[in-house]
């Protein structure tokens, strides 16, 4: 096995990192380093259209912090951790690409966190727990968790989650909305890729305006979330993906976009 942290690859467009630090992918410093150096690469890279992240190991997706270090380490050095991880979940929602979640082990703390920061999440069934465990350490989570968790899943549902940081299992997961789909273990990987395929086959600049509608949008007013669709919808109009989607349409075959 790869003795990389972080591991970074591509097939047809779609872009992986895959979290490799066994056993658990608790994350350090060098680790958020080398996610944010995965992150900016797809990003960068015009042939990736759509980001799949997961995991190397078969028990987890990443259980958060590495508690060890973290108490071992003084609260100026943990901070900077914190500000990297926040960074980097920060430039995912910021991302003109789909990034997607592909979850098939424990997901917990700072990893349920990158998870929400994603835009798509699918999760495999089995026996594993996904939670914000930060009370129990005397903490709520740093990395954005509670924002995020009640935009996805209401104030009342949130809370009683974050009160506790009592676990729960992919099946409530995905009852409750957090993930998209659940599926059996051994479909997970290949439903990932096929639905990161189509994003990124996409026409790219509306794909991009769509996600950036859509999250920052939900923090306007009707009025205003308009005004931003309006704004971004209307310069695509003249794009060659827009005419190549109109004569597609017409002349009944797929269309070839090129992201311009």
């Amino acid at each position: 096995m790869s003795e990389e942290i972080i591991l970074y690859s591509t097939k047809d467009r779609v872009a992986y990192i895959t979290f490799n630090r066994p056993p658990a992918n608790a994350y350090n410093l060098d680790f958020m380093q080398a996610f944010c150096a995965a992150i900016e690469k797809a990003n960068s890279d015009k042939n990736v259209g759509a980001v799949i992240i997961n995991s190397s190991s078969e028990k987890f997706f990443c259980a958060g912090a590495d508690i060890k270090e973290f108490q071992e380490n003084d609260t100026a050095a943990n901070q900077v951790l914190v500000k990297q991880a926040r960074a980097n979940l920060a430039a995912i929602e910021a991302s003109g690409k789909i990034f997607i979640a592909e979850i098939s082990g424990h997901t917990l703390g700072g990893g349920l966190e990158i998870v929400m920061a994603c835009d798509v999440r699918y999760a495999s069934e089995g026996n594993y727990k996904l939670g914000l465990p930060e009370i129990k350490l005397g903490l709520i989570p740093g990395n954005g968790g509670s924002q995020r968790l009640v935009r996805l899943l209401g104030v009342s549902r949130a809370l009683e989650l974050l009160a506790t940081g009592d676990a729960f299992t992919a099946g409530q997961a995905c009852e409750w909305g957090l993930v998209n789909a659940l599926l059996p273990k051994e479909e997970l990987s290949e439903h990932c890729f096929k639905y990161a395929q189509s994003v990124a086959n996409g026409p790219a600049l509306a794909v991009a305006a769509t996600k950036e509608a859509v999250r920052q949008g939900i923090e306007l007013s009707l009025s205003d979330g308009l005004q931003l669709e309006q704004d971004l919808c209307d310069p695509l109009y003249d794009t060659h993906d827009a005419n190549e989607g109109f004569q597609a349409f017409l002349e009944k075959r797929s269309p070839n976009f090129k992201g311009e």
